[in-house]
Parts: structure tokens; C-alpha cells; sequence
């Protein structure tokens, strides 16, 4: 059976999974959820993902929600699939480390920013000049330890890519093409991890899934 995702691609959490499925080279069929008219809050939807939010995913009779553990899920059951994506021993662990600082203190704020700087203006929404000073504050100390990391390893987990540094591509793909552009682009290791990691094929293929909705 072909795994299936369902989602949105303008959700950052459905293009994760979607990268990693690239980045895999793997079939899986994309079932579009229509948000707008609240269709992650129906039966159906909820019977794959209790929370009501996208993805979901599917693979035969196992179904999984939360796109971090759908990526891991990937990244595992079908580490002889395309590109690695996680490292045997001692190194792996130093992946979940950046792992869970994407999770945990880059992307609260890069949401927030994403929030206004992207979504609000997409919605015909004011945006917080307030609230995108704060946290472009908040992003640039976490960009200065980026900087320092990156200073130290090609990549954020170790010297190839894995999810540490897919995990943040979606929020990438919004931020760069918005004023916080610039605090990636004043520091020069991350801005050439930006550069990198954006290049990636399997983030072009999914952004022209985007481009098609």
C-alpha cells in the first residue's frame, strides 16, 4: 500500500513530512485537507489525528500524527531509502540534540514570525509590529548559537545532513522570503547553511506541490 499524508502544503508541519518523503525517494499519496472549511476538525480526520491538526500520515494499517515523529518514523523503518537522515552510535545523539532545539527553541519563535510577517498579511490581517520586534530579538540569540555550531560542523547534528536541519526548512522557506531575512544573512555560517540546505531537490518538489494548490 502507498503511505499517504494528509495535509496542507501551506502547513510547515506537513511539508516536513513531505520533505523527508522526498528526500527518501519514496511513492506516498498526498490527500489534500481543506482547512479552511474545517475539515481537520471533522470525524473523519480526527479517527487519524486526535488534535485535529495536519498531517496525518498513513502507511498500511499504521497511522501516526506529529511531524517530527512521522520524519523519525521515515527516517528509520527506511534508513536504506535515499538520503540517511540519521547516524548510527555516539553521533545520533548529538542529532536529537538539535533535533529537539529546533523544536523547542527556534521554531516557538519562528511560528510567531511566520504568524505575522506571512500568515496575517496572507489572511488580510494586521500585522504586530510589537510582537515581530520581540521575537526578531529572541531569533537572533538563537541564531548567534547557530553561528557558533555551525562554526564547529557542516551541519547542525554533524558533517551530513539529517533531520536536525530538515526539520527547519519549512519555516526557512517563509522566513527568507520576509524581513527576517537579514538576521540569517548577517551571520555567515548560518547563512550558508541556509543556502545549503535550500538547494535541496527534495524541498524544490515540494514546494512545487505548493505552487500547484
Amino acid at each position: 500500500m502507498v503511505m499517504k499524508v494528509h495535509g496542507s502544503v501551506l502547513s510547515t508541519a506537513a511539508m516536513r513530512v513531505l520533505i523527508a518523503l522526498n528526500e527518501k525517494g519514496l511513492e506516498f499519496e498526498f490527500v489534500p485537507v481543506d482547512m479552511r472549511a474545517g475539515e481537520h476538525k471533522k470525524e473523519h480526520f480526527l479517527a487519524l489525528n486526535p488534535f485535529g491538526q495536519v498531517p496525518a500520515f498513513e502507511d498500511g494499517d499504521l497511522k501516526l500524527f506529529e511531524s517530527r515523529a512521522i520524519t523519525q518514523y521515515i527516517a528509520h523503518v527506511y534508513e536504506d531509502k535515499g538520503t540517511p537522515l540519521v547516524c548510527e552510535g555516539k553521533p545520533m545523539a548529538t542529532v536529537v540534540v538539535w533535533m529537539e532545539v529546533e523544536a523547542h527553541q527556534f521554531d516557538p519563535v519562528a511560528s510567531k514570525l511566520q504568524w505575522e510577517l506571512v500568515f496575517k498579511p496572507m489572511f488580510g490581517m494586521a500585522t504586530d509590529a510589537a510582537v515581530v520586534e520581540e521575537n526578531e530579538a529572541k531569533l537572533a540569540k538563537v541564531l548567534d548559537i547557530y553561528e557558533a555550531r555551525l562554526s564547529q560542523s557542516k551541519y547542525l547534528g554533524c558533517d551530513c545532513f539529517t533531520l536536525a536541519d530538515l526539520h527547519h526548512l519549512p519555516a526557512l522557506t517563509n522566513l527568507m522570503a520576509s524581513p527576517v531575512k537579514k538576521l540569517f544573512d548577517a551571520r555567515p555560517k548560518v547563512s550558508a547553511w541556509v543556502a545549503d540546505i535550500m538547494a535541496r531537490p527534495a524541498l524544490a518538489k515540494v514546494l512545487a506541490m505548493r505552487n500547484q494548490q
